[in-house]
């Protein structure tokens, strides 16, 4: 059962979890509704025969009362059609502040014998998936019987929803196709609704009665991306609408906008509040500061490096974050509290910062689909006009004319003034009460994320090439880096390394490997490694063919399908590769590839082979400014895989004399 809700913040998608009394909330013994009986009767449609199980009907009710809380029912019948698709039964989740009136569940077999779940045919589940949460949100999922090719799972219930939340995301696009499919607001009479679609043309809605819609959709296909490469993310493509019927219930976009990032404001108003312990820390940290940077990063390190990630949510403690002093007293908190506490320290240095709610899956946010789904709290911090630091990369002009900086607490090795590569491109909500919009966030110059590679190696007669590299990364992939050494040993490091470096070069051995990880997140991170390899060279009678490029590939997924959604680059960034190569005495270079040279709009790809005495230089590289193309750019984009492809193929021919 797909669960009707909108997503809460943080970086696992919180809004989280409680147990209500499941006696007597399954029927027993009661008959198929006619609606599971007429749904049954559906023809299975020649769309869905490669899928393993279908949606016949799907109906969801939301019943709001004047107070805009809503006792949700949703009705779903889904057909089995292949063994793959068994576990497309029912589920519903709750919370502490939530309660499951009924569950009912029914299949009807392919032969039509009709089975009621009984009480033994339900489990319940906490949400254990990730270690660092404690969670009262549990899920009851029903496990009918005689679910089988070609029956038909019937599942209803009905559930007293949270009474913070005024919104309702109708995913209406699935992994499986769905016939159809319909939603009803049932609202009390002058209460208010704006509805916005995501990846949809919308429908117009019926009025059933005195202020109570419903809108249907029919035969919606599947959403598969598996065979799809370099690809957005599934939920930033998948069809959706939202519906407001509190304060976001108004005219316009901006304004729809603007009315949820208030709510926000409000919700979390007096959790900053500096606490004395936190004003006499910050003074500590920012005393002596010579500048405006110095100040703001000794802040935000100290809650990267001091305030360990860990989620423990109840309720609304899903959305709402918990007090500043507490955060600080007990050194933990999850992302929404870091950013709290990241804006009640700025607040005693005189700096004005902000909640920015935001998905950390690019795409998922839409800023033509107003609603509060996402999964992630970040922070955005006011940069005074007469502030021009080159180290404040990830900077937005607001709509108000002020200047934004982004920042992600939560990732603790990306350093203030840079942004994680998988939230550039994203939009957030800046959550400053009359200010409040929706906010693109920056993708930033490829200067701010990269790598330096520098090789020297030696080429035996018999294939063999030995030699050291030394590596210098920074930005978003060098804290990727950082938190795999945090949570590493060495032999893990080692082994990750090795078999990094064997997908350029297959049987080789690191004969050691270091790094210097440098205590200032702004400072590049290095890795210094020995490698040996057999047979890299290959003998065709006297000649020795060797390919310059030794370490590292960069190509990403491609194919020549053609393709209706985007084309997602991962990252900006530039990546600088410089080898040397001593050949054996006795042989001299016979034939070398020819420089490469593309420069396109989204990326360029440059690398030049040379010889000297007995020495080979390989020189390479290659930058991308974009982090998505649109699909109309395949060809372009395949044209670049093709050539850094056959780059990082290349050989030169050496010919013994």
């Amino acid at each position: 059962m797909r669960r009707l809700r909108s997503l809460a913040m943080t970086v696992l998608m919180a809004s989280l979890m409680a147990v209500p009394s499941v006696a007597s909330i399954f029927g027993h013994d009661k008959a198929v509704p006619q609606w599971g009986l007429d749904a049954v009767r559906t023809k299975t449609p020649a769309y869905a025969a490669d899928n393993s199980a279908i949606i016949l009907y799907d109906e969801y009710v939301e019943t709001v009362d004047n107070q805009g809380r809503s006792v949700e029912r949703e009705r779903e019948a889904i057909r089995i059609l292949k063994p793959q698709g068994r576990h497309n039964t029912c589920e519903v989740s709750y919370d502490v502040d939530e309660k499951i009136n009924y569950f009912r569940v029914w299949t009807i077999g392919a032969d039509e014998k009709q089975y009621m779940a009984q009480d033994s045919d339900f489990t319940e589940e906490g949400d254990t998936g990730v270690p660092v949460m404690l969670s009262t949100r549990k899920s009851r999922i029903a496990h009918p019987p005689a679910v089988d090719v070609g029956a038909v799972v019937i599942c209803e219930t009905e559930e007293l929803l949270e009474p913070y939340l005024q919104e309702a995301v109708w995913h209406i696009q699935n992994g499986i196709p769905a016939v159809y499919q319909a939603m009803e607001v049932d609202l009390p009479a002058g209460r208010g609704h704006s509805v916005a679609w995501h990846n949809y043309k919308g429908v117009t809605p019926t009025e059933v009665a005195p202020n109570h819609w419903r809108w249907e959709v029919k035969d919606m296909p599947s959403l598969i991306l598996r065979d799809i490469p370099s690809r957005p993310e599934w939920g930033a493509l998948a069809a959706r609408m939202s519906v407001q019927w509190g304060e976001a219930a108004v005219d316009g976009k901006g304004n729809q906008w603007r009315a949820i990032g208030q709510w926000v404001t409000n919700l979390e108003a007096d959790r900053p509040a500096p606490s004395p312990e936190i004003t006499a820390k910050v003074q500590a940290l920012i005393a002596g500061a010579p500048d405006f940077y110095t100040k703001l990063s000794r802040i935000t390190e100290s809650i990267q490096k001091d305030i360990r990630y860990f989620v423990v949510m109840r309720g609304i403690g899903g959305l709402q974050a918990n007090r500043a002093a507490d955060i600080f007293r007990n050194q933990y908190g999850d992302c929404k509290d870091k950013s709290t506490l990241v804006i009640s320290m700025l607040q005693v240095a005189g700096i004005h910062a902000f909640y920015v709610p935001v998905d950390d899956r690019r795409g998922i946010v839409d800023p033509e689909a107003p609603s509060l789904i996402g999964n992630h709290m970040i922070t955005a911090i006011e940069i005074p006009a007469e502030v021009q630091d080159p180290h404040l990369k990830a900077i937005v002009k607001g709509d108000d004319g002020k200047r934004y900086l982004f920042f992600d607490p939560t990732n603790e090795r990306t350093p203030v003034g840079n942004l994680p590569s998988y939230e550039q491109g994203s939009f957030g909500i800046l959550a400053a009460g009359p200010s409040s919009q929706v906010i693109g966030l920056p993708v930033l110059s490829p200067e701010s994320n990269g790598m330096v590679r520098k090789g020297v190696f030696t080429l035996l007669p018999d294939g063999t090439i030995s030699g050291s590299v030394d590596t210098s990364h920074s930005g978003p992939g060098g804290a990727d880096l950082r938190m795999f050494l945090k949570y590493s040993d060495e032999k893990e490091r080692h082994e990750y390394w090795e078999a990094q470096v064997a997908r350029s070069i297959p049987g080789v051995v690191l004969d050691s490997l270091q790094y210097v990880q440098p205590t200032a997140l702004d400072q590049p991170l290095e890795f210094h490694y020995k490698l040996t390899a057999h047979q890299y060279a290959h003998q065709a009678g006297p000649l020795l063919l060797v390919r310059p490029r030794v370490v590292g590939t960069d190509t990403l997924p491609s194919d020549n399908k053609p393709r209706t959604v985007a084309i997602d680059l991962e990252a900006v960034g530039r990546w600088h590769d410089s080898y040397d190569i001593t050949i054996p005495d006795g042989y001299a270079v016979d034939d070398m590839p020819d420089p490469v040279n593309l420069d396109t709009d989204f990326a360029s790809y440059h690398s030049t082979v040379t010889a000297k005495d007995q020495t080979l230089h390989y020189e390479r590289d290659y930058t991308v400014k974009q982090v998505q193309l649109p699909a109309a750019r395949q060809a372009d984009f395949a044209h670049l895989e093709g050539v850094i492809l056959s780059d990082e193929k290349a050989t030169v021919v050496l010919k013994k004399q």
